[in-house]
């Protein structure tokens, strides 16, 4: 029910006379053949790359309020072609130089980029999916190697050595997979837990809509450990080897899972027998989408994908206190500025870093969070022409480079690198 009201929704916002869903685990835009994916609203011809400061509101043809555009690539210069979509991203700082790469997601490959000059990134090679379109993806990187799900079928994990990014001289190189882990054949979604060396593969066909888990401790060679099946499509997670208040938990790898309809807490240190911790529902709860631990394990940052457009509010965020892990509690909720849909969002020390869709990267104080205080503090609007509540635009960001560049993944605009602007 709630994909056909977001089928009517797309319809509404931008015009589509027909959609058809390839998946019931996520109620965003979902189209076998990508026939009916919405496009986004029409978006300057000039599209600004390369270095734009951010002066009196605007870097260029961005909105923006304290920081700068540093470096973008559009759909053509990622992926070779135009009528492409992209997805996930995540981000690899080579141990050996410190170079930065994104490693960004789109319906038909994976790009590998190069930031180190954040004003002129180069693709240095692509992972071609190889098999038909799907728009749904996701990235993660463990012990430098980039582990890669999608929703297309036969798809399976991929995995990629990013060390090899190091000797290309003639790019963008086509690579293939490292390895591709064929335990199951489509995905949602990955979360890995980097202290514990396992993936938790999420909405996958394996668990009939579950969490796969699988060990990575060996990156030519994952192994199957077990999984857990869902009453519901599982949709997100993150799992941590806790050290957060609830000392019952100390030490367990607990999994904090977006599962659409709850919020749900596992214990996932035994692989052959998880336990459920707590589950947890809230007020207009639309969607639940995908969430994030505070760097004290203390909070939970929640994003609903569907509550702004059944409520008719303003973007919100939710914040759990998971001081005690079985009787989680919300401890406030922060509506944004305007009516956009947020998607993913991470925490960094004290910043809260929000890929909003139409409205772009939201930046948030949660310095004073114990208070019940959330301020924002900056943006970068990737979809300048409209703020309203469509599933177009910023799909992800990645906020953990030492650099200070912020990774900023677009639908239909590609891949902006952003930077916090000087004083």
């Amino acid at each position: 029910m709630r994909v056909q009201f977001k089928v009517w929704l797309l319809m509404t916002f931008v015009g589509i006379i027909t959609l058809s869903c390839s998946s019931d685990n996520d109620p965003v835009e979902t189209n076998e053949d990508n026939s009916g994916v919405p496009e986004e609203p029409d978006t300057p011809e000039e599209v600004e790359s390369g270095f734009q400061a951010c002066q009196n509101g605007m870097a260029g043809i961005y909105p923006c309020s304290g920081y700068d555009l540093m470096g973008h690539l559009n759909l053509q210069e990622l992926t070779g072609t135009d009528n492409s979509i992209v997805n996930d991203l995540w981000g690899w700082t080579d141990p050996s130089d410190g170079k930065e790469y994104v490693i960004i997601g789109t319906d038909i490959l994976t790009a590998f980029v190069d930031i180190s000059n954040p004003e002129k990134p180069i693709v240095v090679g692509r992972l071609e999916s190889g098999l038909p379109p799907d728009m749904h993806a996701d990235i993660k990187v463990y012990q430098d190697h980039a582990y890669i799900v999608s929703e297309a079928e036969g798809h399976g994990m991929k995995v990629f050595d990013l060390k090899q990014l190091r000797d290309v001289s003639d790019h963008p190189e086509d690579f293939d997979a490292t390895t591709v882990y064929i335990g199951f054949s489509h995905a949602h979604n990955l979360a890995i837990n980097e202290d514990s060396g396992y993936a938790y593969v999420i909405g996958t066909d394996a668990y009939e809509g579950g969490t796969h888990f699988v060990n990575i401790s060996n990156s030519s060679a994952p192994v199957a450990a077990g999984g857990y099946t869902t009453e519901e499509p599982s949709h997100d997670a993150q799992v941590v080897s806790y050290s957060g208040p609830d000392a019952q938990y100390t030490g367990r790898e607990i999994y904090v899972g977006s599962h659409g309809n709850e919020i749900l807490i596992l214990d996932v240190t035994n692989k052959d027998e998880p336990e459920i911790i707590s589950r947890q529902i809230y007020e207009n709860l639309g969607y639940v989408h995908q969430g994030w631990f505070t760097d004290d394990q203390k909070y939970f940052f929640l994003g609903d994908e569907l509550d702004e457009i059944e409520n008719s509010f303003n973007t919100r965020t939710l914040v759990f206190d998971f001081t005690d892990l079985d009787d989680p509690v919300l401890h406030m909720e922060y509506f944004g500025r305007t009516a956009a849909i947020d998607h993913n969002g991470y925490t960094q020390h004290n910043q809260f870093f929000l890929a909003s869709y139409s409205a772009g990267l939201r930046v948030l104080d949660i310095s004073t969070l114990e208070n019940k205080e959330i301020t924002e503090i900056g943006y970068f609007d990737t979809l300048p022409d409209t703020d309203e509540p469509f599933f177009g635009g910023a799909w992800s960001v990645y906020p953990f480079f030492e650099s200070g560049n912020i990774a900023i993944s677009d639908m239909g605009n590609g891949l902006f690198i952003v930077r916090k602007s000087d004083p």
